[in-house]
């Protein structure tokens, strides 16, 4: 299903109670047409912090050395990040969807076909999902809060100005994220292939247009409490949303084989710019 780009988003933060609809009114934006350039792959996984490190500080480099904080835009360079912790923050938090808590300081809006999200410790997504196996499963790799969809395994992230409370529409040239227990491989053939052993945890990266620019698969930690990191970036702002398939179940299933529950950490990208 095809999500369009959300009118003023000031508009949604005044009926927050209501639910996300994709509105197929809105105008799009006019797209200059542009040859593909491959993106440059950042991919690691482990089991442990240590073991995606490297790549994530390669990544935030490669981005822009300058971490943009809360700073409202324009910038013209730098890189954001969010890492769910709330400035040391050990409570569960649960928002609805959309999820605008850092759409002005940061220019990103979650959302999700769920009910909303979860902001927590390992301890309280098991208490959120009533499984208390993700409080051993799950682990953060900036302490000491993961975040993750509630009643879907699909988050879609969208990208405004900073400082612009959602009323002005940006792009940028990559943006990465660290999951925890991702235990299943990659796919081994297309979705109808016979004996196709499916993926667990996907990246999809679409511009301005809807369009799909590039995905792939979140690389596999098998063991419980491992890391991995997927990150994209190419040499101008395009990416208008990505989407998020993480594990293929639900929160609150058994993360026992053929299930693969998976959570997310930091979330690193590019500065936000204005559409052109």
């Amino acid at each position: 299903m095809k999500y369009s780009r959300y009118m003023a988003v000031a508009a949604v933060l005044t009926t927050s109670l209501m639910a996300w609809q994709p509105i197929e009114a809105a105008p799009a934006p006019v797209v200059q047409a542009r040859g593909y350039e491959p993106p440059t792959v950042f991919q690691a996984a482990g089991p442990d912090a240590a073991s995606i490190q490297a790549t994530v500080d390669a990544f935030r480099i490669e981005l822009g050395e300058v971490n943009n904080g809360n700073a409202p835009g324009p910038l013209a360079s730098g890189r954001r990040e969010i890492n769910w912790d709330g400035g040391g923050s050990t409570a569960t938090a649960i928002a609805t969807t959309p999820f605008a808590g850092f759409l002005n300081t940061r220019g990103a809006l979650f959302v999700t076909p769920g009910s909303g999200f979860v902001q927590a410790p390992s301890s309280g997504l098991a208490e959120s999902f009533s499984n208390p196996d993700y409080a051993t499963i799950f682990a953060p790799f900036s302490p000491v809060r993961l975040f993750s969809p509630i009643g879907s395994n699909v988050t879609h992230v969208e990208f405004f100005l900073p400082g612009s409370a959602g009323g002005v529409l940006a792009t940028t040239r990559g943006f990465g994220a660290v999951v925890s227990d991702v235990d299943l491989p990659d796919g081994s053939g297309p979705g109808g292939k016979r004996g196709n052993r499916k993926a667990s945890t996907l990246v999809e990266y679409f511009g301005l247009d809807g369009g799909l620019l590039y995905s792939n698969f979140v690389p596999a930690s098998p063991g419980d409490a491992g890391f991995a990191f997927l990150g994209i970036t190419f040499d101008d702002p395009r990416v208008a949303r990505v989407r998020i398939s993480t594990g293929n179940a639900v929160p609150g299933a058994d993360d026992e084989r053929p299930r693969d529950v998976v959570v997310m950490d930091d979330f690193i990208f590019g500065e936000p710019q204005l559409v052109q």
